[in-house]
């Protein structure tokens, strides 16, 4: 009922950037948190960043200063401004979203399909 559409994955050489879109759609009451995570092969999934359905946003140690997110209410979309790139940021980056789908109902995660991130050295 809820569909997660991420865009905005590439390659890329070091120092560049990439701008990462996740658009939530369907049987939405309401969202909650919102969330970029990257998993690299071999590793586990990591948070790279999150924004609450306040707007206040936590970034990870290692994006800090180089990544921003940011989210639209109005088109249900979470962004991520990704700069100055490096190679260690190379992975699957997916979209993950708290979503409520009825009045007074339980809280969801859902996640998107994945957008390949590779930072060329």
């Amino acid at each position: 009922q809820v569909q997660l559409v991420e865009s905005g994955g590439g390659l890329v050489q070091a120092g560049g950037s990439l701008r990462l879109s996740c658009v939530a759609s369907g049987s939405i009451f309401s969202i909650g948190t919102m969330a970029w995570y990257r998993q690299a092969p071999g590793k586990r999934r990591v948070m790279v960043a999150r924004v609450s359905s306040g707007g206040g946003a936590l970034l990870s140690d290692s994006v800090k200063g180089r990544f921003t997110i940011s989210r639209d209410s109005d088109k249900n979309e979470l962004v991520l401004q990704m700069n100055s790139l490096k190679p260690e940021d190379t992975g699957v980056y997916y979209c993950n979203v708290d979503v409520v789908i009825s009045d007074r109902g339980p809280l969801y995660d859902y996640w998107g399909q994945g957008t390949q991130v590779t930072v060329s050295s």
